[in-house]
């Protein structure tokens, strides 16, 4: 059925006020059958308008809404010759469209919803609408402007939501930097010498007419300026989102929305324009000119654009990388990597504290202030009770202090782990699910593969749930109380009566394994962590080891000499490996390396030392055979060693500036320089074996020459 028909044209409309022309619009709905509910309408249509007026500027009104009273979705056209007030700044509405869409959508006819919304930006559409003497010409201007799409898809996936920017107010006029005036904008303009690529999100709260008609406005206004731009619109067809290509190719950004912006964190960094959606239909030139104004200050200042990066998103929102279009064993890592990416600051800081608690304690009575420090707590009746019997003038009391700091950082482990990996999968609907499950498994001693299994269950099975289609009533209550009260139900019931019991006898296993491992069974666990750490350099392999010693320790406790600590320990040494063998090699034999190597080999020593193993990936991109198998080689003699030595790091990162956190840290150093010696002579052997047979070739060339 066409969107419209002659049926539902109104060339005379009049009315009182915007609510009774409504009124009358709506009534040709029910006449042809597409409005089973007038009454409820109307009310969803001054629900919407509650929100913001749906009067343009240029005449045009657009009241409109989803309604669970209409079955398909249409258009009423009226058109009024004296105009009626529909709150539009510049005066009445002379153009009217009711758009009226089925509460579900997702029909092909709402691809056409925004097509309309485009052309009413248009001004050779509205003037041969004022023109029209019949409402088969209106039906006809319409429908050669808004065409149904052959085989149209039902509707485009929207963006991925993982965060987002707080609304922009009705009025506000905010800028992400100091805000280039009007008079300022023309100067920065001429000033720019060259077209500017653009980015741009827009979205209202029903997505069917504002959104596509900022984005009109804006590509527009962006043509009329000489420049290009790419809007994602966020709105009820979808839209494609905008890659991570167009976005760094940006020159500016501008959010012209009225809801939260998707995944906002995808524009750091950037100099963006943030103002209401109504703003960029009514003035986008000047929009695009503090586009320009701003793309010039920050060009002009770099430090901007570095201070914004590191900011992060403005909205300080969640964030996570999984890759929508990505495979399913690449998505898998990236939900893992994401929940140990914010485990990551609890163990650092846990770890440290505890650490220094142990040093501290030793200081003030001895080697026996490690076992005795551990008894502090928060609970007890007896002097161990740090916050009841806290003495600033004693080290003991200060290393019992920072123990119990440590240990209640150290309780989130498992719990973040969970939440944020569910929160990967199934945006925050998977964050109550998640830290809950986590807990769960804390107490119940399942560790951190218990934080494993309740993520990925809590993940799934929010992300389920809030994809159910219910009714409008019980919509608003979906987020806030029935997704993390079915969906904590469901994870924490299954894992408490069903899943925990066995993963925790497994945790237990794998324990009493790791706590019996002497000898062989630890050279072997640390040749194969290190020749993982040294294999891709920060890529996946490498991640995968790490996060292995990350998430084990969750189950250190408060022990000493834990094996998980050991881990650690060896999984930092053999990360840093590679990028100092590269640069003691280009130091000691330079002529076997490039000007650039030579340059990134200088810079390789800090990184690592600062256990950064992405030091090296320059030398492994010109040469990756020759670096890749020397580094898996240096990196497992160092990890070996370091599981031999028995040395220990409760600090997830740091490199050698957490050298005083480490136990045993001279065997720590000579594992360390081994394997950086073993690695540095290995790759140093086989370029200068390269570059000798480069020249003995050239030499027999230039004699076969003579």
């Amino acid at each position: 059925m066409a969107l419209i028909n002659e049926e539902q044209v109104v060339l005379d409309l009049t009315g009182t006020d915007r609510h009774e022309a409504t009124a009358t619009l709506a009534a040709r709905l029910v006449a042809t059958g597409r409005c089973t509910d007038l009454d409820q309408f109307l009310a969803d249509v001054r629900e919407r308008e509650s929100k913001m007026a749906t009067g343009l500027p240029g005449g045009i009104g657009i009241p409109h809404a989803r309604s669970a009273a209409i079955t398909e979705p249409s258009l009423v056209f009226g058109r009024s010759e004296n105009g009626i007030d529909w709150g539009a700044k510049d005066g009445p509405a002379r153009l009217v469209f009711l758009i009226a869409a089925p509460e579900a959508g997702g029909d092909a006819h709402m691809q056409m919803l925004p097509k309309l919304a485009r052309a009413l930006m248009r001004s050779e559409f509205r003037e041969a609408l004022l023109s029209a003497t019949t409402p088969a010409e209106v039906v006809a201007i319409v429908g050669e402007h808004v065409q149904l799409d052959e085989a149209a898809p039902a509707a485009a996936a929207p963006a991925p939501a993982t965060t987002a920017t707080a609304p922009a107010e009705a009025d506000a006029k905010t800028e992400a930097a100091t805000p280039a005036t009007a008079t300022a904008a023309p100067a920065a303009s001429a000033a720019t010498d060259r077209p500017l690529r653009l980015v741009g999100v827009t979205s209202c709260p029903t997505g069917i007419a504002h959104t596509y008609m900022a984005a009109e406005a804006l590509e527009r206004a962006a043509k009329a300026a000489g420049h290009s731009i790419k809007v994602e619109t966020q709105g009820s067809a979808g839209s494609t989102p905008l890659t991570p290509a167009e976005i760094a190719e940006a020159d500016a950004v501008v959010f012209a929305h009225d809801l939260a912006v998707k995944d906002v964190g995808r524009f750091a960094g950037k100099p963006t324009v943030d103002v209401p959606v109504k703003k960029a239909i009514s003035d986008g030139p000047e929009l695009i000119d503090r586009a320009v104004a701003l793309a010039a200050e920050w060009a002009a200042d770099p430090s901007k654009a570095a201070a914004a990066a590191a900011a992060g998103p403005a909205s300080g929102g969640l964030t996570t990388k999984v890759e929508s279009d990505a495979k399913v064993g690449t998505k898998i890592r990236q939900w893992l990597m994401t929940g140990v990416s914010y485990m990551i600051p609890f163990v650092a800081a846990g770890g440290i504290l505890i650490a220094l608690s142990f040093m501290i304690a030793q200081i003030a009575v001895g080697e026996s202030g490690a076992l005795t420090v551990v008894k502090y707590n928060l609970t007890s009746a007896d002097g161990m009770n740090i916050a009841q019997h806290f003495d600033p003038l004693s080290l003991m009391s200060w290393g019992g202090l920072l123990f119990v700091m440590g240990a209640a950082s150290f309780g989130f482990l498992v719990p973040i782990l969970s939440g944020f990996i569910a929160f990967a999968i199934a945006d925050r609907p998977g964050l109550v699910p998640g830290i809950v499950g986590g807990a769960i498994a804390a107490t119940m001693d399942a560790g951190f593969l218990g934080g494993l299994v309740t993520g990925f269950l809590a993940g799934f099975i929010a992300r389920w749930i809030s994809r159910w289609r219910v009714h409008k009533g019980v919509r608003g209550v979906m987020p806030v109380v029935v997704i993390p009260l079915l969906s904590t139900l469901v994870t924490a019931g299954l894992f408490i009566t069903v899943l925990g019991r066995p993963i925790v006898w497994v945790m237990t296993q794998l324990n009493d394994w790791l706590n019996g491992m002497t000898g062989a069974g630890a050279l072997v666990l640390g040749i194969v962590l290190g020749a993982m750490m040294g294999f891709d350099l920060g890529g996946p392999v490498n991640k995968t080891a790490y996060a292995f010693a990350t998430t084990g320790l969750a189950a250190a406790g408060a022990a000493t000499d834990a094996p998980q600590l050991k881990i650690m320990a060896a999984v930092m040494a053999a990360g840093m490996v590679a990028p100092l063998a590269m640069a003691l090699s280009t130091a000691v034999r330079p002529q076997l390396f490039t000007e650039p190597e030579r340059e990134n080999g200088k810079a390789a020593w800090l990184l690592g030392l600062s256990f950064i193993s992405e030091g090296a990936i320059p030398f492994a991109a010109a040469d990756p055979i020759r670096v890749i198998a020397s580094s898996v080689i240096g990196s497992a003699v160092t990890g070996a060693l370091c599981m031999v030595f028995g040395v220990t790091l409760r600090a997830p990162h740091g490199g050698i500036w957490v050298l005083p956190l480490i136990g045993a840290p001279l065997l720590f150093l000579l594992a360390l320089v081994i394997g950086v010696v073993v690695m540095a002579l290995i790759i140093t052997v086989l370029k200068t074996v390269s570059q000798n047979k480069r020249v003995e070739q050239i030499e027999a060339a230039a004699s076969v020459a003579v």
